[in-house]
């Protein structure tokens, strides 16, 4: 949020300076060149704190400590793949079959994404398989 902050204060300093120069017919390019410089300056002398805050919220976003965004439906996808290795100790899911896993003597089972041995584990509801 603190990024969000700072790019709409350097934005509101941006756009009346770019709209005064090109009023006074400085010419597009000269205008956004202008008006950026004198942004900047002002946002450097005068919203350190801004800054400094808006550094801080990126660097922790991206230093690999922040927790991951995912999506509901990931969580969900998540929460079902993790009953199901619990409720199958023995079954290995992966997303991609490599050679080398498949020839290892490592015993397990592999089954392609999507498929529940022994019913649907994320609704509840087993189905009866007959041998």
């Amino acid at each position: 949020m603190a990024f969000v902050k700072y790019s709409l204060i350097r934005l509101a300093l941006f756009v009346p300076l770019f709209a005064l120069f090109v009023f006074l017919q400085l010419g597009w390019l000269l205008a956004v060149i202008c008006a950026g410089l004198i942004s900047f300056a002002i946002s450097y002398l005068f919203f350190q704190k801004q800054r400094d805050a808006a550094t801080a919220s990126l660097h922790a976003r991206f230093s690999g400590r922040a927790k991951p965004l995912r999506t509901a439906g990931e969580v969900a996808d998540a929460e079902a793949e993790d009953r199901l290795t619990d409720a199958h100790p023995d079954v290995t899911i992966r997303n991609e079959i490599r050679n080398d896993i498949r020839n290892s003597e490592a015993p397990h089972r592999e089954i392609p994404n999507g498929e529940i041995p022994n019913g649907d584990q994320r609704n509840g509801n087993p189905r009866n398989q007959e041998a």
